[in-house]
């Protein structure tokens, strides 16, 4: 059985995981963005693309607003704490067009800032919240960061590997 490339792989890797349609997804994304320098990679079989954390806004504008990809839809925010740094994931869905795409950027932990997508997908709203409060990822321009998912006086980020869950009491 073939290996499956790790996300965020070569594009050669990537492409042997999608299947036609996505490798013709990720080779449109990648000429789209071709600027921004994007990294391909495949998630299981979905196409992905890195991108420096400081183009995020501008990438996504550019993928919703482009008719030949037109990713109108946020599904999802992920952060994933992998040490040396926090990777937050943009799960995008175009209806029209009937692919998806997830788009990822890299943030240092000692400083995870990113502006906020708020503006572009109303939906961002609640997913920026809960990655605030679990990875303490700090969204620039958000209407409120307040709590969703935590009370106001927790201290410390759940989400990220260096919380002390041997503290964890049972209520």
């Amino acid at each position: 059985m073939a290996q499956r490339p790790r996300p965020g792989g070569h594009a050669r890797e990537a492409e042997a995981a999608l299947g036609e349609r996505a490798q013709e997804l990720q080779h449109r994304v990648q000429h789209v963005l071709g600027g921004f320098s994007p990294e391909a990679g495949a998630a299981v079989d979905t196409p992905t693309v890195l991108v420096a954390s400081g183009d995020i806004v501008d990438v996504c504008r550019t993928l919703k607003d482009e008719p030949t990809l037109a990713f109108t839809v946020l599904l999802c925010i992920a952060a994933v704490d992998y040490t040396e740094h926090i990777q937050v994931v943009y799960v995008l869905l175009s209806m029209e067009h009937e692919h998806k795409l997830l788009v990822k950027t890299n943030v240092p932990p000692d400083a995870p800032r990113l502006p906020s997508l708020t503006a572009l997908w109303p939906a961002a709203d609640w997913y920026e919240r809960e990655a605030h409060d679990l990875f303490g990822v700090e969204f620039e321009g958000h209407p409120n960061l307040s709590p969703l998912l935590l009370y106001e006086s927790f201290q410390g980020y759940p989400g990220r590997r260096d919380h002390p869950f041997h503290e964890y009491q049972e209520f």
